[in-house]
């Protein structure tokens, strides 16, 4: 098994993270602690504009890497929290890593958490959101062809999710699809989760609560939209760039969902970071290595969306 940069694995074992899947745990008190944490962070990256918008279908946070400026790619962020945790706080820095490092205008939904708002609030805020970018690009400085979709984690199934939907439901067109250790819903005997039972940020047991919280009430097979790699047809999506990292119980379904993509023709390129966990892109501010890997991946997107 590869080894967890140093620096890394010592930052994560001095400041573990709070387990959803521990006896007793509350999932809102969970998702408080997390919040405290990052509030505390003070932006690394400077762009030339943050906005919060309450005019929109969700609450949004828009950046901008100029301010004032206008024709620029357009990024519907959705962030990582196992869909009831995480927010527009826990993922500023990495937003504004984004829309500088992309040139682009990201523009991170604030969508509705579980437990309190289960499946599907999460994809209808995006979506409605992502419709909204479209049909307003110009008015936040964006090029309404040239918008793409990024998320880590629950975020990255998310962005999956409202990519499907744009496919089927008369769009928007999309340029790329960033997806960092998504969770994908994939079927099958995946040794990364006996592999990762007791992985650091995230294991196995925390998948399982939080898929408890956002769908527990999902009967049969799962929709579309809640498990993505379970479509029976993946053709005419946009490509692709898909990040997993060894530590992680999500590591093989994302891959798998990588080559699901390119069976059915879409561009795509999955690449793992061994040496990372699970959240890496979170901790960029202080892991030289996560910054660097997390560049590798926005470079993709930027590509992407210029293409």
């Amino acid at each position: 098994m590869p080894q967890i940069d140093p620096e890394l694995a010592q930052f994560v074992e001095a400041f573990p993270v709070a387990r959803v899947s521990a006896p007793g745990a509350d999932v809102v008190e969970v998702r408080e602690d997390l919040n405290r944490r990052w509030q505390r962070m003070t932006p690394v990256v400077q762009v030339g504009e943050v906005t919060d918008l309450t005019t929109t279908p969700a609450p949004v946070r828009v950046y901008k890497p100029v301010r004032g400026a206008v024709g620029l790619p357009v990024v519907v962020f959705m962030h990582g929290g196992g869909w009831c945790t995480g927010g527009l706080v826990t993922h500023d820095d990495l937003c504004r890593r984004i829309s500088r490092s992309a040139q682009a205008v990201v523009v991170a939904v604030d969508y509705r958490l579980a437990p309190e708002h289960p499946y599907p609030a999460a994809v209808d805020d995006s979506y409605a959101v992502l419709r909204w970018v479209a049909e307003h690009a110009a008015e936040i400085g964006g090029d309404p062809n040239r918008i793409g979709v990024a998320g880590d984690s629950a975020g990255g199934n998310l962005a999956a999710a409202i990519a499907l939907l744009a496919r089927d439901q008369g769009g928007p067109d999309l340029r790329f699809q960033l997806l960092l250790y998504p969770s994908t819903g994939g079927v099958g005997d995946f040794p990364s989760r006996a592999e990762n039972t007791d992985a650091p940020v995230l294991c196995t047991a925390d998948i399982e609560a939080f898929l408890r919280h956002y769908a527990g009430h999902v009967d049969g097979p799962p929709p579309a939209t809640l498990a993505p790699a379970l479509v029976p047809d993946l053709s005419g999506l946009p490509p692709a760039f898909i990040a997993t990292v060894w530590h992680d119980p999500l590591r093989d379904e994302a891959e798998a969902y990588g080559r699901l993509l390119q069976a059915a023709g879409v561009p795509a390129e999955v690449v793992r970071f061994d040496h990372l966990v699970h959240s890496f892109a979170s901790y960029a501010p202080l892991i030289p290595a996560a910054a660097d890997a997390l560049e590798r991946c926005i470079s993709a997107l930027r590509k992407g969306l210029l293409s």
